[in-house]
C-alpha cells in the first residue's frame, strides 16, 4: 500500500491503466514480452501480475513479475520511491525475503512515464519487481509458533535497516506522512468521516491519549528506520512440516516498502501485533506471541512496553479512519479497503473494554512464557 504523504489530496492521484496499457508499459519501459496479465489489490497505486514469454535472460531466470506503478502523489517525490527501492535490495542482499529489482532497458530501477488523462498529462513511477511465490498470513491458520516468528521476523528487518546507507537516506523523515505512527494526531481532521457515534468517540479519545501519554515519551523511543506495513497481506508463507508431522507455515516474503520511514522500533511492534489480530480467533493473546518473536531479538525498553497498547489501539484508528477516507475517494475498492474494518471496530473496543493493565497482563505473561519454554 502506497499511500501519499499529502493525503487530502489523493482523489485524483490513483492510476488508471488498463491491462493493455500496463502490458504495454512492461514492454516498453522493460523490454519484457509480457503473455499474461492481471491487476492485483492496491490501496491507491496499481499493481499488476505478469508473466513473460520466456525467461529473463534466458533459462532459469523469473517469468513472473509484480508491475508496481505508484501513484500520482507518490510519483512527485521519486528519490523517495528510490531509497524504498534500494532498501528492498539491500535487504534481500542481507538474506531477508524479499522481491528483486528489474533494470529498465535504460539501466534505471525506477522509471518515469506519462500519460494522459484528457485534461492534463500525469507521470507517474514504474517499478517491476520479481514476483514471490507464497500464501498470504491472511488466508492461513495463524497459531502462535507463526506469530512468533513474525515478531522475530519485524526485528531482524528493523535491525538490519541500521546498516543501510543512501545519499537520500533523510527523505524517510516523512514529518506528514499520515501513516507514521508519530502522526496520529493528523487523523483529527478526518475524523468527521465517521459521522457521529461510538466509533468517533472511540477514535477521538485515542487521539486524545496518544497526545498525552505518547507524544510525550517519543524522545525515549529508540529511532530506526520502519517497514511500516506489516499487515496480514503484505507477508507470505509456504507450508512446511513440524517436527511432529503437522501442516505448520514459514514466511516466505515481505511486500511492499512504500510506507517505509523512521519511526521506532516498538511501532514496528505494534504496527505488526495490530495487522495479526485481524484475522486471529483470539486476538488478545496475539501480541505476546508477537512480541515474544521481536524481543528475542530486539528486547523493549519498560517504557517502549509501556506505550505498547496505546500504539496498537492508535494504529487500528489510523487503518480504520483512513480506510473510510479512502473508501469515499474510491468507492470501486470498497472490498479492499474496508478489510480492516470488518473486524477492526470489534477488536478496538475490545482492547478498551479490557483496559491496559489486562491487556498487557496478557501480553507480557505470554511473552515471559517463551523465556521460560512453556509456549515453546
Amino acid at each position: 500500500m502506497s499511500r501519499g504523504d499529502a493525503q487530502p489530496a489523493r482523489a485524483l492521484a490513483k492510476p488508471a491503466f488498463s491491462d493493455p496499457q500496463a502490458s504495454a508499459l512492461v514492454e516498453s519501459v522493460f523490454g519484457l514480452k509480457v503473455s499474461q496479465i492481471r491487476p492485483l489489490p492496491s490501496y491507491d497505486d496499481q499493481n499488476f501480475h505478469v508473466r513473460v514469454a520466456g525467461a529473463e535472460g534466458g533459462p532459469g531466470g523469473p517469468c513472473e513479475y509484480v508491475l508496481k506503478i505508484s501513484n500520482a502523489e507518490a510519483s512527485r517525490t521519486p528519490e523517495l520511491l528510490q531509497v524504498q527501492t534500494h532498501a528492498l535490495l539491500f535487504l534481500r542482499a542481507a538474506g531477508l525475503p524479499t522481491a528483486s529489482v528489474c533494470r529498465s532497458k535504460g539501466g534505471g530501477l525506477t522509471s518515469l512515464v506519462s500519460a494522459d488523462g484528457g485534461s492534463r498529462v500525469t507521470s507517474y513511477v514504474v517499478r517491476l519487481l520479481t514476483y514471490l511465490p507464497g500464501i498470504p498470513v491472511a488466508e492461513v491458520p495463524v497459531g502462535p509458533l507463526l506469530l512468533y516468528e513474525i515478531g522475530r521476523l519485524a526485528a531482524n528487518l528493523d535491525e538490519t535497516l541500521e546498516k543501510f546507507h543512501h545519499p537520500k537516506l533523510s527523505c524517510l523523515h516523512r514529518e506528514n506522512f499520515i501513516w507514521n505512527l508519530r502522526n496520529v494526531p493528523l487523523l483529527e481532521k478526518h475524523v468527521d468521516i465517521l459521522g457521529q457515534g461510538q466509533n468517533r468517540e472511540l477514535v477521538v479519545r485515542v487521539i486524545q491519549l496518544f497526545k498525552d501519554e505518547v507524544l510525550t515519551k517519543l524522545k525515549h523511543f529508540r529511532e530506526c528506520l520502519n517497514h511500516g506495513d506489516l499487515n496480514d497481506h503484505n507477508i507470505l508463507v509456504e507450508s512446511s512440516k513440524s517436527a511432529c508431522g503437522d501442516a505448520a507455515y514459514q514466511v516466505s516474503g515481505i511486500l511492499d516498502f512504500d510506507d517505509m520511514s523512521y519511526g521506532y522500533y516498538v511501532f514496528e511492534a505494534a504496527i505488526t501485533i495490530m495487522y495479526m489480530m485481524i484475522e486471529s480467533k483470539s486476538p488478545m493473546h496475539v501480541g505476546g506471541h508477537v512480541l515474544a518473536g521481536f524481543e528475542s531479538v530486539i528486547p523493549l525498553t519498560p517504557v517502549e512496553r509501556g506505550a505498547l497498547f496505546l500504539l496498537v489501539c492508535s494504529r487500528f484508528c489510523q487503518s480504520l479512519v483512513m480506510a473510510a477516507y479512502s473508501c469515499q475517494l474510491h468507492p470501486e475498492n470498497e472490498e479492499y479497503l474496508m478489510i480492516t474494518a470488518k473486524t477492526g471496530w470489534k477488536h478496538l473496543q475490545q482492547l478498551f473494554d479490557l483496559g491496559q493493565r489486562a491487556v498487557e497482563e496478557i501480553w507480557f505473561e505470554t511473552a515471559r512464557s517463551y523465556t521460560s519454554g512453556l509456549s515453546m
